[in-house]
Parts: structure tokens; C-alpha cells; sequence
């Protein structure tokens, strides 16, 4: 039989469990019998992909950069005082991962403005304004880093604080990323969460696009995490601190 025949046969052979990988919502690895995700029918808001028993959200598109710098934010969130109380001396290096639009590195740059902070994302369009910004504001401070969906992409041991404000939740590969970060980590680095309560039903944002203590706590504590600092005081979301257990 003419060999390029029996290619076609074997694409077409695999034609459906292709579209039912894609069907799934990027859930490709869930399907390895040794995976910790789990494939499951997707919600309205999720990719149909589950880790611990929570279903990962869809990701913010550029589209969102509005959002993310809308006037009303800082009364919403009271962003001066998250940052206020990330208790670091100005050299301090700090990575924003998943910055967006950059709204927390360039202000965390003028705290640490003796240190560096890595805005990471994976989004083109969110470098592109990173960069714009950067070179708006003469920035020296902020470095612009390209991560992936499964490392941030930062070197070993150069950071006291890893950040993700609203972010995790989205993440497609959470274990990954999670140990990727902790290698990045310096000797007594930390992790910080600002998720929005999802606790609290009074908290205006779509339940996968929140995150509660106990599983928040669930999956840090699988990859080798503990709170160290629960801070309660944000208008809608919580201050979670983690420390790499010993």
C-alpha cells in the first residue's frame, strides 16, 4: 500500500480524539493516566479542566487592559494598601505575575526603587504595553519578561516576592507554574495571592474568578507552600501570604 495512503488513513483515525482534546478546553494533559489535572464538562466560565477539584477559569485577554486600569479601582481595592503592607525593604526584587497592563509593577517600582520588579505575561499585546509604559515613564526599575503557561520564566533565586493579583485562578497549569516560582524564589521568598473572596457572596465577580482560603490553601500546600500571613483587610479580596515549608 502507497505509504502516503496509509498517513491519510492514520490522520484521519485521529481526527476525533483530537476535536474531543480541543472540546475539552485546552485539557490535553488531563487526559495522561499520571496527570493531576482532571478533564470535566466546561463551565460558562472555566476551560473544563480541574485541579483539586476547582475548575480553572478562562483568561483575561487583552481586551480586559481597560479594566485593569479603570478610575474606579483603587476605591474597589484599595490598591495603595495592598501594596502599603507588602512589608519588603526598596531593594527588594518582586515579580508581578501576570501583570497586564502593568498597573501594580509600576507602582510597586516607586516602593522598590532601589530594587527590580519583573512584570511577566504571556499575552503579546500585554508585553507591547509594558514596554510602551516603560519607556513612557523612563522607567528603570520594572523589567518586561515574557513567561509561558508554565514558568514565569525568571532566573533562580532572584526574587524576594512572587505577586499574582487576580491571577492565579486563570492559571492553565498551576502545579507547574507554582514550582517554577518556587525555584525563582530567593532563601525565605514568598508567594502573595490577591484573590477575590469567594467567601463573601457579595463580592461582584463571577465564581470561578474567585478564590477561597481553604482551597487556596488546598493546592499550596500540594506544592509545598504554607500561609504565613492572612490578611484581611481589602475591601473584596484576600492577603494571602505563603512561605516555602521546611
Amino acid at each position: 500500500m502507497d505509504k502516503s495512503f496509509v498517513t491519510f488513513l492514520l490522520l484521519i483515525s485521529l481526527l476525533p480524539l483530537v476535536a474531543s482534546c480541543q472540546g475539552q478546553g485546552n485539557t490535553v494533559k488531563s487526559l495522561l493516566p499520571d496527570s493531576i489535572y482532571q478533564a470535566g464538562r466546561a463551565s460558562a466560565y472555566g476551560i473544563g479542566k480541574f485541579y483539586l477539584g476547582r475548575e480553572i477559569a478562562h483568561v483575561m485577554g487583552a481586551a480586559g487592559g481597560e479594566w485593569l486600569e479603570r478610575d474606579s479601582r483603587q476605591q474597589e481595592e484599595n490598591t495603595r494598601l495592598a501594596i502599603e503592607k507588602i512589608d519588603l525593604p526598596v531593594t527588594a526584587s518582586v515579580a508581578d505575575i501576570g501583570a497586564g497592563t502593568g498597573y501594580y509593577s509600576f507602582r510597586l517600582a516607586h516602593k522598590f526603587y532601589q530594587g527590580k520588579v519583573y512584570a511577566v505575561d504571556i499575552q503579546e499585546e500585554f508585553l507591547q504595553y509594558l514596554r510602551n509604559k516603560k519607556k513612557t515613564d523612563r522607567d528603570s526599575v520594572v523589567i518586561v519578561v515574557k513567561g509561558s503557561e508554565v514558568s514565569p520564566n525568571l532566573p533562580a533565586g532572584s526574587i524576594d516576592l512572587a505577586l499574582m493579583t487576580d491571577v492565579y485562578h486563570e492559571l492553565g497549569y498551576p502545579h507547574e507554574m507554582l514550582q517554577a516560582i518556587k525555584k525563582s524564589l530567593k532563601p525565605g521568598g514568598k508567594i502573595l495571592l490577591l484573590e477575590y473572596r469567594a467567601e463573601d457572596p457579595n463580592v461582584p465577580i463571577k465564581p470561578l474568578h474567585k478564590m477561597s482560603i481553604a482551597q487556596a490553601g488546598k493546592e499550596m500546600a500540594a506544592n509545598g507552600f504554607t500561609l504565613t500571613y492572612d490578611g484581611e483587610f481589602l475591601p473584596q479580596q484576600h492577603f494571602l501570604l505563603y512561605s516555602v515549608k521546611k
